[in-house]
């Protein structure tokens, strides 16, 4: 089964808990936390490990916050490969109200990235990317990082047999967007990503699909998902469009949900399987994932049990 690299930059250490109530002024007296390593790319490579697959995770990691990151990895048995910066990996941090069910997420934006680490980070992505068919960048990209820095990884890749996939924000994802150089292998975005960018609403498959093929006719990547939320999501590419819904699941925690979509439909595609399948994977373990609490992510049996109700359309041009 060919490995596949994943890629994070900006790693975390998650806590998650809940409280009574949610309200400004006293003290809250939360719950004992969950801690999970956290970050897209190493919730894709644990997602690929718990659906069978094999992955590599390249982790930048800093201070004792990453030594305890690199501990809850190898409490997983993941591969990781380390990669050394100078600042503390960051934490972030989920708070359910449990008088409501209201989630708040507190996203810190990590340490800012020294040029030699940007160079360092760039290198290793290229020196492993040779035994790696799929390459998987997902998460925010940490504070001093370049803005062009995933085209020129896409350049850079360009010679090689494998497909770069990215599911990023900010100023790195509107750079790829505004800016396309070498189209990437497949893009993601969320809906109020694609919202944005698309400077209108989404509200149908439809016109996620017309908003998607806008952006590979542009030259941003040749495959392109977005989410639509509880409704499913859409996959284009060149050749087709397709909807597939999402099942109706009681609905936990929505952390790691798109990292697990990913994880799951870039497995599907590294296995051989076509778009459409890997599209129904990938809201299979989607909507397995916002079954569990914080960032606990999909189980596999799960997953296949909610794979068989994931039904998919094509979307007429």
């Amino acid at each position: 089964m060919p490995e596949i690299l994943t890629v994070t930059l900006n790693p975390a250490v998650d806590l998650s808990t809940g409280v009574e109530h949610v309200v400004a002024g006293p003290k809250l007296r939360c719950n004992a936390p969950r801690i999970d390593p956290g970050g897209g790319g190493i919730n894709v490579a644990r997602v690929i490990k718990r659906l069978g697959g094999q992955s590599l995770a390249l982790v930048a990691v800093g201070g004792p916050t990453g030594q305890q990151l690199l501990s809850l990895l190898q409490d997983e048995d993941l591969s990781v490969q380390a990669i050394p910066v100078s600042g503390a990996t960051r934490h972030s941090l989920e708070v359910t109200d449990e008088s409501n069910g209201a989630q708040y997420r507190f996203i810190f934006p990590g340490e800012v990235v020294t040029p030699a680490e940007v160079d360092l980070f760039f290198r290793k992505i290229i020196a492993l990317s040779s035994d790696h068919p799929f390459v998987v960048v997902s998460g925010s990209m940490p504070p001093g990082l370049p803005e062009e820095f995933l085209g020129d990884v896409a350049a850079a890749l360009e010679a090689r047999t494998c497909q770069l996939c990215v599911d990023t924000s900010g100023p790195a994802l509107e750079r790829l967007i505004s800016s396309p150089g070498i189209p990437l292998g497949l893009l993601r975005l969320d809906q109020p990503e694609a919202q944005k960018l698309a400077k209108h609403a989404l509200a149908s498959p439809g016109e996620s699909a017309a908003f998607a093929r806008t952006l590979i006719r542009k030259g941003v990547a040749g495959t392109v998902v977005l989410g639509l939320g509880p409704k499913g999501s859409v996959l284009v590419t060149r050749d087709g469009a397709y909807f597939c819904t999402a099942p109706d699941v009681p609905v936990i925690s929505k952390t790691g949900a798109g990292d697990s979509f990913l994880a799951a439909l870039v497995l599907s595609l590294a296995r051989g399987e076509d778009p459409a399948t890997a599209l129904r994977w990938g809201s299979a373990a989607s909507s397995a994932a916002v079954m569990t609490e914080g960032t606990r992510l999909c189980d596999k049996e799960t997953v296949e049990r909610l794979f068989v109700h994931c039904h998919v359309s094509a979307i007429e041009d």
